[in-house]
């Protein structure tokens, strides 16, 4: 955007949130110097971070062990990875592993770097360096004649067995998992210069991200918790932009690269074509309140209100014991012949009130309901076995969900509501329960389910979540025009 001096408005150069250890002196400056000899050029930021991640202590080693970048996406942050692992393999021959959430992500990586080292006639002195490219596809690597190298590979559990590096590189590190983490971290502790650092560059986390890494590393750093080796650069904005605030001029505060690689006319189509909060995550660095563990977009999940249940349908319960035995959720769900599934919370109450009343209220509605699915250690058996106790139930109509039916049930009414494909009353307690729940870890490979956070109890909406499993996955219909309440 021109401004009243004819010159090109830039975004934002500097972070909105800085932290950054001392340092006794830096090879960042050195390692922009190279990039740009190689057609790289550095924007100020990029400068900036150069010389935050490779400075020094008087011991010669990282002052940066830990280095986070959120900024979001289209910025130049792949750049400035391609920048610090060029100086770092040609130069100090470090030993490098690059890992993405995805395989071509990773592959888009090594693509960019290795076109440094296989062109003779651009770059005779790189490729005079190479001792092997390795293009094999999930194995590729750049191996040189100083002893420096890079790997990249996609991320698993099991990632990273077996590697022995200086440097660990995360990208999409908002897709970071605790699971991974500790397949990875060990692979830098043995570090061949025993000078070893950890970088993870990312985005603010979207409802459905699993990792828990980056989110927990941003907190320390925002508490004031991180330790004295952590550096975090992060450009966001602070809140969820109301309607009265310019948008566009957020855009230049938590983008470094506008005016340079992103135009104000394409930011006016994402700002048109997204949803605010979308918006506000993938343009403006927003996290939200749980930032990547928040399940529902609190946008989407009010899209889902109506006024007017169904009247006839398929009908399941479901009930939720909180972890800690405190409380009980017990919730419905309507299948319609035509139309949406509804949810509907019935109650939410202490167990002071015992389970006498739940066991009331599907005795009393017997034969109108498909199944009831019954799920929380702490009195589900009990439930369970004063049900069987009364004899009028079919032994089909009790589900006992299995692990991975928790899972598929959380994953079914987050996709619901993204899609609106369910409907709800919009009760203020089931609200609140949805907008605030986060994702909690469920078994040992990386799957998860709806959990409580700080500032809201999930119970109502895990029950929810149960009950909209049952309707939509039993085979039993009882056929039969019912209330809901």
């Amino acid at each position: 955007m021109p401004s009243s001096r004819g010159t090109v408005r830039r975004g934002a150069q500097l972070p909105r949130i800085r932290l950054e250890p001392k340092y006794t002196y830096t090879d960042g400056l050195d390692a922009a110097d190279l990039a740009e000899s190689y057609g790289m050029r550095p924007d100020p930021w990029q400068k900036m971070l150069l010389e935050c991640w490779m400075g020094r202590d008087s011991d010669d080693r990282f002052t940066c062990t830990t280095c986070g970048l959120a900024v979001p996406r289209q910025n130049g942050k792949n750049a400035v990875l391609e920048m610090r692992e060029l100086y770092g393999i040609t130069v100090n021959g470090e030993s490098i592993l690059h890992t993405a959430h995805e395989v071509r992500t990773a592959r888009k990586a090594f693509n960019r770097l290795a076109s440094f080292f296989s062109d003779s006639v651009r770059y005779p002195e790189l490729a005079d360096m190479v001792v092997s490219i390795r293009k094999t596809n999930g194995q590729e690597a750049i191996i040189l004649n100083n002893g420096g190298q890079i790997e990249f590979s996609a991320r698993s559990k099991v990632a990273a067995r077996g590697f022995t590096v200086d440097v660990m590189v995360l990208d999409e590190a908002q897709e970071l998992t605790d699971e991974q983490l500790e397949a990875l971290m060990y692979a830098i502790s043995a570090s061949p210069n025993d000078n070893r650092q950890m970088i993870y560059t990312g985005t603010p986390p979207g409802p459905t991200s699993p990792g828990e890494v980056f989110p927990r590393i941003r907190k320390s750093v925002i508490d004031g918790e991180a330790d004295d080796r952590t550096s975090w650069h992060e450009w966001s904005v602070e809140n969820l932009p109301s309607q009265s605030e310019d948008r566009m001029e957020l855009a230049y505060q938590t983008n470094p690269a506008m005016g340079i690689r992103l135009t104000e006319e394409f930011t006016m189509t994402e700002m048109s074509t997204s949803s605010a909060d979308g918006f506000a995550r993938e343009r403006l660095g927003w996290w939200s309140g749980q930032a990547s563990q928040s399940v529902f977009s609190p946008s989407k999940w009010d899209a889902c209100r109506i006024d007017d249940t169904p009247s006839h349908g398929k009908i399941a319960y479901g009930v939720k014991f909180s972890p800690d035995g405190a409380s009980v959720a017990l919730s419905i769900a309507i299948k319609p012949q035509e139309g949406k599934p509804h949810v509907e919370l019935v109650n939410h109450c202490s167990m002071r009130d015992g389970i006498g009343w739940i066991v009331q209220w599907l005795d009393d509605r017997l034969g109108s309901y498909a199944c009831v699915v019954i799920d929380g250690k702490s009195y589900a058996g009990s439930l369970i076995e004063e049900l069987n106790m009364m004899g009028g139930f079919p032994s089909k109509i009790i589900v006992s969900p299995r692990v991975k039916d928790i899972t598929t049930s959380a994953q079914m009414i987050l996709n619901a509501v993204n899609d609106s494909s369910i409907t709800h009353f919009g009760q203020p307690e089931l609200d609140d329960s949805a907008k605030g729940c986060i994702k909690r870890k469920v078994g040992q490979d990386g799957s998860w389910g709806l959990g409580s956070s700080d500032s809201a109890d999930s119970t109502p909406i895990e029950s929810c979540s149960l009950s909209y499993w049952g309707v939509m996955t039993t085979k039993r219909d009882p056929n039969r025009k019912v209330r809901l309440l």
